[in-house]
């Protein structure tokens, strides 16, 4: 009669959870998966706007040059499950994709749901049990995970895989029960930070502006120094509170110091014209509606909600006759045009950001293997990791590669084939 081995236990039911469990179970280890939710994916549900931009369609280098944040640590587990990987896994899974602007990979139907679906019927195939529990506490002996401390009791185990997500959206789950479990074994946590999130701006014109979303404009960002650290042409989001949208969220990446730094917004409005064709435009407005109101002759040029803010930043008086316009007057309307500046305060609530910047320290972690250097038995994946990236699907890419990696080392563990960890 064969000896009933305890299970191996992936905490988190994620795009990282997932992938660690399916890969796990594919090698032949027994695996329970624990999630707090009623439901596993939650956070996939709302990523892609509820399309889930499951990856991005590049090479392994172009990925890494994505991920500002400790890409070197993750060269070798990008190199096993590359982008292409990846693609063809969900292919497999009976997913079809498709390719949009940015390389951006989404499903075909343009459903979240389509992709955690396939991860859930997959887990299911293999007979791997999901079980809705929070976990609280890991259970050491020796310095080996021997088990998990749950809500309803201690779960013993052969391995742990902890994937339980950032600090971000804590209504999906991720409210940094992992970052404890980790500090629990003597890990060093990298205070938490809020990544791809709005913008907050002390400018009262923002909210008079709430809700007006521009198409195609330019967002340039510079520091204190006036150094440019971001620069994209896209949409954006005036809100109550500042900046928001697709182009802010991506910019947010590399505004990485707001303790130490300043950053300003620089909004191009007119991309497509440079400054003497704008001009010549505007002289044309100008000169065509000499007797109407500047407010109106700007209704050409500008949506209506920030006709008054350009015109107030502009020290022009709404109801200025066109034909009045003194030439310094266009000359500051030019320059909003091209370059409306809004200061920054700083980001929103971590609870607002997509991804989390900061967790548990990569040097106490086995880039190949995903295992910890302080707890045998112990693997970390995904967003709980220190490593973050930019929109476009380099996050997801991360939480599948790390996870992949991880369920191949704790599986090869739980067998007996794996290499003895030695703690720190």
């Amino acid at each position: 009669m064969t000896e009933r081995k305890e299970p191996l236990l992936v905490v988190g039911g994620g795009a990282a959870g997932m992938m660690a469990a399916i890969t796990a179970a594919r090698q032949g280890a027994q695996v329970e998966l624990l999630e707090r939710n009623p439901k596993v994916g939650r956070k996939l549900y709302i990523t892609g706007k509820g399309r889930c931009n499951v990856t991005n369609h590049c090479t392994v280098e172009e990925a890494l040059a994505s991920i500002p944040r400790n890409s070197r640590f993750l060269y070798s587990a990008m190199s096993r499950t590359t982008p292409e990987d990846v693609e063809g896994f969900f292919t497999k899974l009976g997913v079809p994709l498709k390719v949009e602007r940015g390389n951006r990979v989404f499903p075909q139907s343009d459903h979240a749901s389509d992709i955690i679906d396939a991860l859930f019927h997959e887990l299911r195939r293999l007979k791997v049990p999901v079980r809705q529990e929070r976990a609280l506490s890991l259970c050491c002996e020796e310095g080996v995970v021997t088990g998990v401390q749950t809500e309803t009791g201690r779960v013993f185990c052969k391995g742990v895989i902890l994937a339980t997500g950032g600090a971000s959206y804590p209504g999906t789950g991720s409210t940094g029960d992992g970052y404890e479990m980790a500090a629990q074994v003597g890990h060093t946590i990298v205070e938490p930070r809020p990544s791809l999130v709005p913008l907050e701006s002390e400018e009262e014109f923002c909210g008079a502006m709430q809700g007006l979303a521009l198409k195609n404009v330019v967002l340039t960002v510079r520091n204190r120094k006036g150094k440019i650290i971001y620069r994209d042409q896209g949409e954006l989001l005036f809100t109550h509170f500042g900046l928001s949208g697709p182009l802010v969220l991506s910019a947010s990446a590399h505004m990485r110091d707001f303790q130490k730094d300043q950053y300003t917004c620089l909004i191009d409005l007119k991309p497509a014209l440079d400054e003497p064709t704008l001009d010549a435009r505007l002289v044309r407005e100008l000169t065509e509606n000499a007797n109407r109101n500047m407010d109106h002759v700007l209704a050409a040029l500008a949506p209506r909600l920030l006709i008054p803010v350009l015109l107030a930043r502009a020290e022009i008086p709404a109801e200025r006759k066109a034909h009045d316009l003194t030439r310094e007057e266009r000359r500051r309307l030019l320059e909003l045009f091209k370059r409306f500046s809004v200061s920054i305060r700083g980001p929103r609530p971590i609870a607002e950001a997509i991804v989390t910047s900061g967790g548990v320290k990569v040097s106490e972690v086995d880039p190949k293997t995903m295992a910890s250097k302080k707890a045998e038995g112990l693997y970390l994946a995904g967003e709980l990791l220190d490593v973050d990236a930019y929109t476009g699907g380099f996050n997801l890419q991360i939480a599948w590669a790390t996870g992949r990696a991880a369920g191949e080392s704790a599986a090869a563990f739980w067998s007996g084939q794996g290499q003895e960890q030695v703690p720190e």
